[in-house]
């Protein structure tokens, strides 16, 4: 019995304000009920029938009396809603510094990609104290990523890129759930989110996973960071026969260099930024994004590249800028398997590779 808690601790900045913003609103309801109720209980008490009271002459209306119950909530009601707007916005704009890891939701698992190799299934290792970005994507249904002790969630959806951030302020183990019913195994979804301390993660990141493929087995790309691995299969596909220096003078196709972050003027008049969304659109449907003054030969990829493997090549491509994609992470064939005891990576995918 006395390890049962009421409290679900806050483990990031966020969910520390996020329980404040609570407990003044939780405050606020208190107050105002016991306002209500008593206001209610007097004139019950006041004004029951048969009570001697003098009932003649009563006013239709009181201005000061409504202008007190209309303005002061008024006010706390609007200082909430923008407090609150602020809290809800500032989730969905990471900071440029922050550690940006891939989350792809899968019926019925999650994977992370960190940007120097490391896979991960159903575990997220973090360090404490740094400001993490998520970048995540679901390849079948719509998921949810929810860390009760972090006070974060967002849905994962297919076709598209959702974001959001958080910094962790407490080194422990929490609970990873998919909140969104996502098919008969939703509620075994889930996994375990480790916020390290920075020696700790420094020990972890430089162990077994950095170099495996997701489901323990060695990777193919001998732990290449994901930025390297984008450009394997940016060969493997020769991508730089329509892209390299001697093609685009030929008008075969336009130049990747510097192209993260930039408008681009498509045929159709508009000009969309190129972002994470963009460049895996623009693998999976090339003709809705054919180039102004340039011809669309460009063959889709959708079933080919899975989204694992956009989110590499995307790494590549914004190497190409000039943006920090790669944290390194040379080729190390003689590291150890990733650990599978994981339950569900047992009992449910039976250590195959993620595709």
């Amino acid at each position: 019995m006395n390890d049962i808690s009421f409290t679900i601790p806050a483990a990031t900045e966020f969910a520390q304000e996020s329980d404040k913003l609570s407990a003044v609103i939780n405050l606020l309801t208190l107050i105002f009920t016991v306002i209500v109720f008593a206001g209610i209980a007097f004139m019950l008490i006041r004004y029951h029938k048969g009570a001697k009271v003098n009932r003649a002459g009563a006013p239709s209306h009181n201005s000061l009396l409504e202008a007190t119950w209309t303005i002061p909530p008024l006010i706390l009601g609007l200082a909430v809603f923008f407090w609150s707007t602020k809290l809800f916005a500032s989730a969905y704009s990471p900071p440029a510094d922050a550690k940006e890891i891939f989350v792809i939701g899968k019926q019925w698992m999650w994977h992370m990609q960190h940007a120097n190799g490391i896979r991960e299934n159903n575990e997220l290792h973090l360090p404490v104290g740094e400001s993490i970005k998520l970048t995540m994507i679901s390849q079948d249904v719509i998921h949810a990523f929810y860390v009760p002790e972090f006070r974060i969630q967002r849905q994962v959806e297919p076709g598209n890129y959702s974001v959001m951030w958080f910094k962790p302020t407490r080194p422990g183990r929490y609970h990873l759930f998919c909140n969104m019913y996502c098919g008969t195994q939703h509620s075994e979804m889930g996994g375990w989110v480790y916020v390290l301390s920075k020696a700790d993660y420094a020990k972890w990141e430089a162990s077994a996973v950095k170099p495996v493929a997701a489901g323990g087995f060695r990777s193919e790309t001998g732990g290449l960071s994901l930025a390297q691995q984008g450009k394997a299969l940016y060969e493997k596909y020769d991508c730089a026969g329509c892209h390299n220096p001697a093609a685009v003078s030929r008008n075969q196709g336009p130049s990747l260099i510097g192209l993260y972050g930039k408008r681009r003027q498509l045929q159709n008049g508009s000009q969309p930024v190129v972002d994470d969304a963009y460049l895996r659109n623009v693998l999976y449907y090339p003709n809705e994004y054919s180039l102004a003054g340039w011809p669309q030969s460009m063959p889709s990829y959708k079933g080919t590249l899975s989204e694992s493997d956009v989110l590499a090549v995307n790494a590549y491509v914004k190497s190409l800028s000039g943006t920090p994609a790669d944290d390194g992470g040379a080729p190390n064939t003689d590291a150890p398997a990733a650990n599978t005891t994981n339950q569900q990576w047992r009992f449910m995918y039976g250590g195959e590779f993620y595709k």
